[in-house]
C-alpha cells in the first residue's frame, strides 16, 4: 500500500477531529470528557479502520 492511498483519510480526519474538538464539543453542553466525547472518538477511529480495510481488500484484488 501507497502513503498516498491515506491522503484522503488524513484530509478527512484532521478535519473532523479539528471541527469537532476545535470547535463545537467546547462550546456544546457536552464539553469534556464523558460518553459522548468518547462516542464521537470512536466513530472516527471506526472510519480509519473501515478505510484502511477498504484499501487493502482494493490493493489485494488487483
Amino acid at each position: 500500500m501507497k502513503p498516498h492511498y491515506f491522503l484522503p483519510l488524513a484530509a478527512h480526519v484532521v478535519g473532523t477531529l479539528a471541527i469537532g474538538f476545535g470547535s463545537v464539543i467546547p462550546g456544546s453542553c457536552i464539553a469534556g470528557v464523558n460518553a459522548l466525547t468518547v462516542g464521537f472518538l470512536a466513530s472516527v477511529v471506526s472510519t480509519v479502520v473501515a478505510y484502511w480495510v477498504g484499501i487493502r481488500l482494493a490493493v489485494r484484488s488487483r
